[in-house]
């Protein structure tokens, strides 16, 4: 399997991480990858960017040492069902994540978690789930894996998740049985660094040592496919 788009990852301006983009898609070029994602963390997370800064991503250019670059953002889901983005700013982007993070999310149990994200991938701009993987805010997969497949919604395996798995209650057991729920479903997946730093971007050893060791198809990877991933991310 192998590849081609790294679409998760964090500049300096989501404040807690530590490449700018120049600095990203020059590591994305290093690793032979043909697309980015530059997808800044929403209000919510401590020290992130303005929402003023998503009305200025088109003097980025297009293309950075040979590498596409697509913008995108990283949208918290809130307790109340509804994006941590103004709708004004979610249309200037390209596409749109959604994905709990604990810092702006409380538990609310497995049931309202699934309610709550569901709500959120129903808009047409969130193009996939972020590190759907902790039992932290635990997740009913089947529930989730037929909203995506109403919704054509991609479920993120995310690597980063893997590489702090201590941290990530049952995140190994939870992506083995979400994957089999995209498997019997059809539901499209795609494979992220979510780097935070030029030095993970596209490392995707452990996602794809997971997917490996339990066959996954690789036709329901959205990224071994340019042609396919561009589609279903801007089309």
């Amino acid at each position: 399997m192998k590849l081609i788009a790294d679409m998760h990852m964090h500049t300096i301006a989501s404040g807690h991480a530590y490449g700018t983009i120049r600095e990203m898609a020059m590591a994305a070029s290093e690793k032979n990858l043909q697309m980015i994602g530059i997808t800044e963390h929403a209000p919510g997370i401590p020290g992130t960017v303005d929402p003023f800064y998503y009305g200025n991503l088109k003097v980025v250019p297009r293309t950075l040492y040979g590498v596409e670059v697509l913008h995108g953002c990283e949208i918290n889901v809130l307790n109340d069902g509804t994006l941590s983005l103004a709708e004004r700013f979610i249309q200037k982007l390209d596409y749109a994540i959604a994905g709990i993070h604990g810092l702006c999310y409380q538990d609310v149990g497995k049931e309202k978690n699934t309610d709550n994200l569901i709500s959120c991938i129903r808009h047409e701009k969130v193009k996939f789930v972020s590190h759907p993987d902790d039992d932290h805010t635990p997740l009913d997969y089947e529930r989730l894996v037929v909203a995506a497949k109403e919704t054509c919604t991609a479920l993120e395996v995310n690597n980063s998740s893997l590489v702090k798995k201590d941290r990530r209650i049952n995140c190994y057991e939870n992506y083995r049985v979400m994957l089999d729920l995209c498997v019997k479903t059809g539901v499209p997946i795609i494979v992220n660094s979510d780097a935070h730093d030029p030095s993970w971007v596209g490392r995707f050893e452990l996602a794809e040592e997971l997917l490996e060791s339990i066959g996954f198809p690789e036709e329901l990877v959205l990224n071994t496919d340019m042609e396919r991933l561009r589609a279903f991310l801007l089309g």
